[in-house]
């Protein structure tokens, strides 16, 4: 395969151009965890407690309503690339108004269910209070998480992940400065917390409102919602919610395997596991323009660039895992002292830590994959896919509960399990999805 640099230049600077903002734009999400984590942790190890529950819940919900961000750029890329920008801008209206109405049910049901959710944890009485408490308010900002996931995949169909990076640069800039004040000035606490990041979420939400109506105004598009664009994306988010799903089996199947092994190999396998989802970001924002690179290159009805951006981001993937998995290899026998500062800890991870470097190549063309395919709006087979990779999955996960097996080597075949079996099965399931052009006419 060509090294991404050989290729001509304007490709590679469409990829970068969509890419690198796309890049800034993901790693705002985990910093606004990081930086409630770090003010609430100044509160003491009781109310930190409780955050890591409540956010526990709140990543889960988040995690699988994704779609709405994944389906709404392809369905506004493609009419873009057919020269219907006010048909694009209706429909990724339509995905917000999709993601109001989903986040409002979430809401109101998270609020009511918060104390049995907390519950399921059995943590203390003094924890579960301040999960309650975090909990509580922020299912009011759901909607919010959710208008700005619809919104950013608008903005992303359209060909721009500039604003969305300065979106949410500024609630990142908004999050801390209201936590801050409501946490210490006002001194209310976990709950300061909570509702610093809530009123943060709806200033994003009305950032992108201004944003799109400008660009609604420009194209001649309707604000309101349209029937159809609702079920279109509806129909797709489905699928695309029952992928989440069967991805959120496979992880917390692992960790519970890892749970069951041991402490310090649960321990482990988070550095393990942390150090794959770093990774990830910058995976993930090839995907991000793979997606919307592919959309627009169908809805021109253009196949021969269809195929010149699956071979060239498939090619930045490989390139980019073999240099993380470089990083990694060498810095295996560190990065455990890094996290932990145990050198039984480091030598106990580095074996998982040599599979992950190998794997990296292959995580780079499965996350690619991925973006190609919901570029192409192949919501459906991706859903069964996703089905598929668990099948060799969880016998594989069961064998290494059966066998008992603990320490490094226990670590080391669930590193090969999931690095191994489970990403090999991804790219073996995407992989013959694209060997044809089937693929190209889901879209239709």
């Amino acid at each position: 395969m060509a090294s991404p640099a050989s290729a001509p230049p304007s490709l590679n600077r469409e990829i970068l151009h969509l890419a690198v903002p796309a890049l800034g734009a993901l790693v705002a999400e985990p910093l606004f965890l990081i930086l409630d984590a770090a003010m609430v942790g100044h509160l003491g190890t009781t109310p930190l407690a409780g955050l890591g529950i409540a956010s526990a819940v709140l990543q889960t919900i988040v995690g699988l309503m994704i779609f709405l961000a994944y389906s709404t750029t392809p369905a506004v890329a493609r009419r873009f690339g057919a020269g219907r920008p006010g048909d694009a801008v209706s429909v990724g209206i339509d995905g917000m108004w999709l993601a109001l109405g989903l986040g409002a049910v979430l809401a109101i049901a998270g609020a009511l269910t918060t104390p049995w959710l907390v519950s399921l944890f059995g943590a203390a009485d003094t924890v579960a209070v301040e999960a309650r408490t975090y909990l509580t308010i922020s299912m009011w900002g759901l909607p919010a998480m959710l208008i700005v996931y619809a919104a950013t995949g608008l903005l992303r169909g359209m060909q721009d992940t500039v604003t969305p990076l300065w979106i949410a640069g500024l609630g990142f800039g908004a999050n801390a400065l209201l936590n801050w004040i409501f946490i210490y000035g006002f001194g209310w606490g976990i709950a300061g917390s909570a509702f610093g990041t809530v009123t943060a979420q709806w200033g994003m939400v009305a950032a992108y409102v201004l944003v799109i109506r400008r660009l609604a105004i420009r194209h001649g598009a309707s604000m309101k919602a349209q029937s159809e664009g609702l079920r279109g994306t509806a129909r797709s988010g489905g699928w695309l919610l029952l992928r989440n799903v069967s991805m959120r089996v496979a992880l917390l199947a692992t960790v519970a395997i890892a749970t069951g092994i041991g402490t310090l190999e649960l321990a482990g396998w988070q550095i393990a596991f942390t150090i794959f989802t770093t990774a990830a970001f910058a995976l993930d924002a090839l995907a991000i323009a793979a997606q919307a690179l592919i959309g627009k290159s169908l809805g021109s009805g253009d196949l021969t660039q269809v195929h010149r951006v699956l071979r060239r981001t498939t090619a930045w993937g490989v390139w980019f895992g073999v240099l993380v998995g470089a990083l990694v290899a060498a810095l295996s026998g560190v990065l455990g002292i890094v996290f932990t500062g145990d050198a039984a800890i480091a030598a106990l991870v580095q074996p998982a830590l040599i599979v992950l470097a190998v794997a990296q190549p292959i995580a780079g063309v499965v996350f690619v994959l991925d973006g190609v395919l919901m570029g192409a709006n192949d919501a459906r087979y991706l859903a069964i896919a996703g089905g598929l990779n668990l099948v060799p999955f969880l016998p594989a996960l069961w064998i290494i509960a059966a066998t008992g097996i603990d320490g490094d080597v226990g670590l080391l075949w669930l590193a090969i399990a999931f690095f191994g079996v489970y990403l090999v099965t991804r790219l073996g399931t995407l992989g013959w999805r694209v060997r044809t052009d089937q693929w190209t006419r889901a879209a239709a």
